[in-house]
């Protein structure tokens, strides 16, 4: 392990580039030995990918990259990461990767249950406690601090394989997964973090709408009835949904349902049909359009590409 000297963006950069190199030297997508914590790699440009993110924080080490959020588009490279609140669907391509140089990201899984032990010992303003403050855009990205990209390096080192099957590994990563939540909590996007996860805040009741929306998604949609569920009004309700989240219930129902019937299509292979029923649809015609809108191509064209690459 280096020493403490390392507390200097470029040069904890510096490392922490070598050690993913080093763990991942091949262009996919690594799922660690860390639970939550996983480790991409890209060595050439794509086009654009859209996702249904969890909660998690989004590290970008090397490259540059384009992100769609809502109806903003966002260019952000090395040394930022992307904190993504809530359950949220975004889309993005990568700008710039070579075998020389690759697109270099770290992920790591938010852990609701760190993420409430941890705001019951550390106190934050009063207007979040009463729910005064107004929701924000559920997903951001900013510059990286040292102290957590340090943090990020300190874990990643445990993956070496000179100390994955250490008592170090074991002991130390639970600690640093922590410090992590902690860091995110007091940094300059923790207010949205704290906000979601605090009862009474309009970003928590619209957590909760979330929450149903997920679980529930092959049902139909009414707005009266959710924001009923949340204790909101229905006017309120909506514009609070639109700020947390960038867009309208109903077009967070539609994309929740797009990729749940792509995952379907690609993990059970079933076909399309069989697909758009699972998930809700009524009319194959509405979902092939829409599918065509969301993924840029038809849905048996989709699917034979990203099974085939």
């Amino acid at each position: 392990m280096a020493g403490n000297n390392r507390i200097d963006l470029d040069t904890t950069n510096r490392f922490l580039t070598e050690t993913l190199i080093d763990l991942v030297p091949k262009p996919g997508y690594f799922e660690t030995g860390i639970q939550g914590l996983a480790i991409a790699r890209h060595d050439e440009p794509t086009g654009i990918i859209q996702r249904f993110y969890s909660p998690m924080v989004i590290l970008l080490v090397q490259g540059k990259k384009l992100s769609i959020i809502g109806t903003e588009e966002v260019v952000w490279g090395k040394n930022k990461y992307m904190l993504i609140g809530a359950d949220l669907p975004s889309g993005g391509r990568i700008l710039t990767a070579t075998p020389k140089k690759p697109f270099l990201k770290i992920i790591m899984r938010l852990d609701t249950s760190i993420l409430l032990e941890l705001l019951a010992e550390i106190p934050f303003p009063a207007t979040e406690r009463t729910g005064e403050t107004a929701p924000r855009q559920g997903i951001a990205v900013v510059d990286t601090d040292p102290y957590l990209l340090d943090a990020f390096l300190r874990l990643t080192e445990l993956l070496k394989p000179e100390l994955k099957s250490t008592a170090e590994h074991t002991v130390l990563a639970p600690l640093i997964i922590r410090e992590l939540h902690y860091r995110l909590l007091q940094g300059p996007l923790g207010s949205r973090l704290r906000m979601i996860h605090t009862q009474g805040s309009k970003n928590y009741q619209i957590a909760q709408a979330i929450l149903w929306l997920k679980n529930n998604y092959t049902k139909p949609l009414h707005i009266n009835e959710l924001a009923k569920l949340v204790s909101m009004a229905p006017s309120t309700f909506m514009r609070q949904f639109l700020q947390l989240t960038t867009i309208s219930p109903l077009q967070y129902q539609k994309r929740l349902r797009l990729h749940e019937a792509q995952q379907l299509m690609l993990t059970e292979r079933i076909d399309a049909a069989h697909a758009a029923y699972s998930v809700g649809y009524e009319s194959m015609n509405q979902f092939n359009r829409e599918y065509k809108r969301l993924f840029g191509e038809p849905p048996k064209k989709n699917i034979k590409r990203l099974l085939a690459g």
